[in-house]
């Protein structure tokens, strides 16, 4: 999904959430913001991490806005959390691959403030954003919960799609040798099946075991395929994987928090 077939709704969705917001901003202004935002969404190689990526954040976002109490915050930080993205190997290796939620909650800072929104917005915005680094959330904030697991939400999708997402996010880091990158993904799902729970908000517990059942049956074909290169490499040297950014779930070199970038 590219940027000039992207729905008409997102253009008035991004409008409408920022005049939400506090956007004082004219329409044309509003309109001109997300369609940078449409076009950064629909940069080359990102074939997961794309238009149809946030469409689903944004549907996930909406399926829990009950239990946020900015809504509007959370819908433009969804918008924002993946604006700036990186797949390349270079980036990768230094352990920042994919999502880049630092550069994205700069981002939103530096357009929100330009659109007009209040300073208290566009700081909760940045923060939003930037929580998505660890992807962890505060369990008593409930708009950072609802961010976290519309974003995660992907995980729990039936079995076709999500085997589609894993064909996705593989091509996405197609510079990545695939030993490395079977080893990265190993330790991307262990240590998320090893997480108390998933998800945080509560209508997002729903997602919760189909979510552990796909990451299970991933992390069984993803030990078979290890299994047959460590035989094939039994001098391979682990720990030296690229960080990847699969989907929101991070990886990160063994010397780095495996968890350091979001699902």
């Amino acid at each position: 999904m590219g940027v000039y077939d992207a729905p008409q709704w997102l253009t008035s969705a991004f409008v409408r959430s920022a005049k939400g917001a506090g956007a004082t901003a004219p329409d044309d202004r509003l309109r001109e913001t997300a369609a940078d935002l449409l076009e950064r969404w629909s940069g080359t190689g990102r074939t997961f991490h794309n238009l149809r990526h946030l469409t689903d954040v944004l549907a996930r976002v909406d399926e829990l806005a009950e239990e946020t109490h900015e809504p509007e915050l959370v819908r433009l930080a969804a918008w924002y959390h993946g604006a700036v993205f990186d797949a390349a190997q270079v980036a990768a290796y230094a352990n920042r691959g994919g999502e880049d939620e630092i550069a994205s909650a700069r981002l939103a800072r530096e357009q929100l403030t330009d659109l007009g929104v209040p300073a208290a917005g566009v700081e909760r915005v940045h923060q939003l954003v930037s929580a998505l680094v660890r992807h962890v959330a505060d369990p008593s904030d409930f708009d950072c919960a609802v961010l976290c697991d519309a974003d995660l939400a992907m995980l729990a999708a039936e079995p076709q799609r999500y085997k589609a997402y894993l064909h996705d996010v593989r091509e996405e880091y197609a510079d990545i040798p695939l030993p490395d990158y079977i080893r990265a993904r190993h330790r991307i799902v262990t240590k998320l099946l090893k997480r108390p729970s998933l998800f945080v908000s509560p209508l997002g517990a729903a997602w919760e075991e189909p979510a552990r059942q796909n990451l299970a049956a991933e992390l069984h074909k993803l030990g078979k395929v290890l299994a047959e290169l460590d035989a094939a490499d039994p001098e391979a040297v682990p720990g030296t994987e690229p960080a990847l950014d699969p989907g929101h779930q991070a990886a990160a070199p063994s010397t780095a928090d495996p968890l350091r970038r979001g699902a």
